[in-house]
């Protein structure tokens, strides 16, 4: 009975290491994840040409009834926190854009027919500059802006 939970743990061990070599190798890699990554939009240098790659237009117009929660201050550009919400109906998905960064779209949420319009994160912001908040609709694209001061070394900026 103890010999052979043994060699089930031996040929257990066994496979998680040779799934762990293969994977650290490059061997299996998530090529059909990596492949619908929008490369070209993440990496476009203004605005227009980032939102063109991402969503096919160069920008929306206000309204959407978008609510960007940022602070008016953000001492510390490396972690900015950012909340955007929306009441529009039929939302798709939520870009948001650090104006003032080199690459200025920061991150994109697809959601889901059902998934409540509303999206949490961190970014990093490389100076004061106008925080965007991008959401597409059906059949619109509706955008909303908040200025976000980021300070060095927290003495102001």
């Amino acid at each position: 009975m103890i010999d052979a939970k043994r060699r089930i743990l031996l040929k257990g061990s066994l496979a998680v290491g040779a799934v762990g070599v293969a994977v650290g190798a490059g061997l299996l890699t998530p090529r059909a994840v990596l492949a619908a990554w929008p490369e070209a939009a993440f990496k476009a240098r203004d605005v227009k040409t980032g939102l063109k790659e991402l969503l096919g237009v160069e920008g929306g117009e206000p309204g959407g009834d978008i609510t960007i929660k940022a602070p008016d201050i953000a001492e510390n550009g490396a972690v900015v926190p950012v909340s955007v919400d929306s009441t529009a109906t039929g939302v798709k998905s939520i870009t948001i854009i650090a104006e003032g960064n080199d690459t200025p779209i920061i991150a994109s949420f697809n959601l889901g027919e059902d998934a409540l319009p509303s999206v949490s994160t961190r970014i990093k912001m490389a100076k004061t500059a106008n925080v965007q908040a991008v959401v597409q609709t059906a059949d619109k694209v509706y955008t909303a802006t908040k200025e976000v001061k980021v300070t060095i070394g927290g003495c102001g900026g």
